[in-house]
């Protein structure tokens, strides 16, 4: 049966036995009710049967079907500090909430089967459960601060939704010392009457120690620092430089005029575009570093690469997906240099449509390697010196803004979501202290890239969904319709609407809010709770579209020296282009790509939770230099427990309501408040406020502000 049919058929039939209207009944009665021809009543069984794999109908002794009691209800149990956690379950858009007596020994990441409390499944609440048993341990290596006693240690760990101590034996303390920060293996989980007991396996470093507090992040989160040798030869015998056997079959494109714009201190360049206009149509070729040449599938390369299946962008490392030999070397389009190519070269009218386009195996020879701050000063200041410069670039580079306004443009009409918050620019000495910490703003030359790279992954994904082959997609689901009927509920305190159909919304509803909010007091607070009420995007094999881009079709091919799944898809296209997309080849990756997709999209995740933790430890410890410093600042949220400050710098802190010594606070939750009960005395969204640092907590990653004058008046609290 056609994968869509069947997805389709599943729907129907799942939401029928979960009506009041079924009563459990075999197959045969189910497809006379459902009028289902003879001819496809195997297919019914085929759906059946699906459901029944993904746990969601079950089969009683007399081959009845009916929808599966989820009494035990298997998921990720994600700890919390403070000894409650919750459960996250595969395809349920809420997590089920675990009070912190029925926690029983899970630990943070543990696989666990969860049953729901009886009375607390209640329409539009959260649901509650309990842990009654632990199906795998998910973490096997904690990292910690040793703590060294007579005849034994103990490991304060540094990840605290762990939430206990590591007991470990003198004798696996491997020599560790007060102060250093280890991996234990853990031994034993423990219980109600005991610690948890485990062995060092690596001391990383002195607590004191520069780069220590870095690599515990790697370490806690399981990242590879060093390649296996036997992967660094590999990379050594095939990064050569590009020979006439291999442009063979190529498409020569290196007399096109041609520049790659990147970061002044991207080394891996892996895009780089042409552009020209003849008779009102845009000639945009997007060409990517042919990867796939050299990382060839199943060999040690393509085995470490999808095992770490992203590039990770630390505040200070990068940990590359390939060996630098190749990602800097001849995988990157260096300038006046021979490069293989996968080109995307599309036909662009002048209202943003592709009208045509084409995808090749190509030879490039990059003119100039051009960074984001220079097409900045030649577009947007102007700059006389830098347009002397690149004279013979600039003509493209004009034509460049205007193509990529028009594109913006298209997606704006459709309703794509842009989320325009400012990332955070860390800079550190050469300590790993941060001595400058801004907001990295987009500017017109980085939005150009971003304009092309997306038409060309559009591009690439709608071409290979009509070819109807497997394929990687990057997909972005609906968002949960309790969530959006919150977020309605919420903004209609302010004075904003939205128009929800019965099944969902349409992303430019979204889009519309976020303009209507734009230089608002309140636009830090909707923006976020608009972005958390959106589901994550992730790697399907199913092209279920994109929410966000408000497009059918999208994949990421342009980045596959550091993301797998573009390596990947890669493979497929110039298996394509080859005619080698045999039967057997269609089988294969029928097979793999699932997979892949998952894994790719759970190394994301890892790889993003990573680098948020680094930036907040790298943003605490800047504010730890400053304590007691006064800064102007915007209150971003307001809650019953008090209210959040952000700086221009992006860093953000805490009021907390117990630190307004002035006045009592009530918090008024339908103006987002709070207001002073003597004083009349309120703060609220937008505002700007003077604060002062009062504490910077490394090990909880959390930022303390008060207000100056109560600081004043409490000279004796603390903070």
């Amino acid at each position: 049966m056609d994968r869509e049919l069947l997805k389709k058929r599943k729907q129907v039939i799942y939401e029928f036995m979960c009506s009041d209207l079924y009563v459990p009944m075999k197959a045969k009665e189910l497809a006379v009710l459902m009028d289902v021809p003879r001819e496809e009543r195997e297919a019914l069984n085929q759906v059946l049967e699906s459901l029944m794999a993904e746990g969601k109908v079950e089969r009683s002794k007399r081959g009845k079907y009916s929808k599966a009691e989820r009494k035990g209800l298997a998921g990720v149990f994600i700890g919390n500090i403070r000894g409650f956690g919750f459960v996250s379950i595969e395809g349920e858009t809420e997590d089920i909430f675990i009070p912190e007596t029925y926690v029983n020994g899970a630990m943070h990441g543990d696989t666990v089967q969860v049953e729901l409390l009886p009375g607390k499944v209640e329409a539009g609440k959260r649901k509650e459960g309990k842990v009654v048993k632990i199906l795998e341990r998910g973490v096997v290596r904690v990292v910690g601060t040793f703590q060294k006693k007579k005849t034994f240690g103990f490991v304060v760990l540094d990840d605290l939704r762990i939430g206990q101590d590591v007991f470990v034996p003198i004798e696996h303390s491997k020599g560790a010392v007060d102060g250093h920060k280890v991996v234990v293996e853990l031994t034993y989980y423990g219980s109600d009457r005991r610690k948890p007991e485990g062995k060092v396996v690596e001391i990383i470093g002195h607590i004191n120690d520069p780069g220590t507090d870095i690599m515990s992040i790697v370490k806690g989160y399981g990242l590879p620092t060093e390649f296996p040798e036997k992967v660094l030869n590999q990379a050594e015998r095939v990064g050569k430089p590009v020979s006439t056997a291999d442009m063979a079959g190529r498409m020569d494109i290196r007399d096109w005029q041609m520049v790659t714009i990147d970061g002044e201190d991207a080394k891996d360049l892996d895009d780089a575009i042409t552009l020209t206009r003849e008779g009102g149509l845009y000639h945009l070729g997007v060409h990517i570093a042919d990867v796939t040449n050299y990382v060839q599938e199943h060999s040690a390369l393509d085995v470490e690469a999808l095992e770490r299946g992203t590039s990770v962008y630390l505040v200070d490392r990068v940990i590359p997906m390939l060996p630098h030999v190749l990602s800097n070397g001849i995988c990157s389009l260096n300038q006046g240099e021979d490069r293989l190519a996968l080109s995307c070269m599309m036909v662009i009218d002048s209202k943003g449509n592709v009208v045509d386009h084409r995808i090749a195996e190509t030879v490039v020879r990059v003119d100039r390697r051009m960074t984001y701050t220079s097409v900045r000063k030649i577009l947007k200041d102007k700059d006389e010196a830098e347009r002397a410069e690149y004279e013979g670039l600039v003509p493209m580079f004009e034509l460049m803004e205007e193509l990529a306004a028009i594109l913006r443009e298209k997606r704006r009409k459709r309703g794509s979501i842009d989320f325009d918050f400012p990332e955070t620019k860390i800079l550190l000495d050469q300590r790993g202290k941060p001595i400058e910490i801004k907001p990295y703003e987009r500017n017109v030359a980085t939005k150009i890239i971003e304009d092309f790279m997306l038409i060309a992954n559009e591009t690439v994904a709608q071409d290979f969904f009509w070819q109807e082959l497997p394929f990687v997609y990057r997909t972005h689901d609906v968002p949960d319709t309790e969530k959006i009927r919150k977020l309605r509920l919420f903004i209609h305190n302010f004075g904003y609407s939205m128009k929800v159909g019965q099944e969902e919304i349409h992303p430019k509803e979204l889009q519309k809010l976020l303009e209507k909010i734009e230089d608002t007091p309140e636009e830090p607070l909707i923006s976020r709770l608009t972005l958390r009420s959106m589901r994550q995007a992730k790697y399907t094999t199913d092209c279920i579209g994109h929410f966000g881009l408000a497009t059918q079709y999208y994949c990421h091919f342009t980045s596959p020296i550091r993301r797998y799944p573009d390596l990947q898809i890669h493979r497929i296209i110039k298996e394509a282009l080859r005619g080698k997309m045999t039967e057997k080849r269609i089988a294969h990756y029928e097979k793999i790509l699932p997979e892949v997709a998952d894994h790719s999209s759970k190394r994301e995740r890892r790889a993003e939770e990573a680098e948020r933790e680094t930036d907040k430890l790298k943003k605490v410890e800047y504010m730890s230099e400053h304590i007691g410093e006064v800064f102007e600042g915007v209150i971003s949220s307001v809650t019953a427990w008090g209210m959040y400050v952000e700086l221009p710098n992006t860093i953000e802190g805490m009021v907390h309501v117990t630190n307004l010594t002035d006045d009592y606070y009530h918090y008024e939750e339908s103006a987002y408040e709070l207001v002073g009960e003597s004083t009349g005395k309120r703060y609220k969204l937008g505002q700007a406020i003077q604060v002062e640092v009062a504490r910077a907590d490394k090990v909880l990653r959390t930022v303390d502000f008060v207000l100056p004058e109560d600081l004043m008046e409490s000279p004796g609290e603390d903070g």
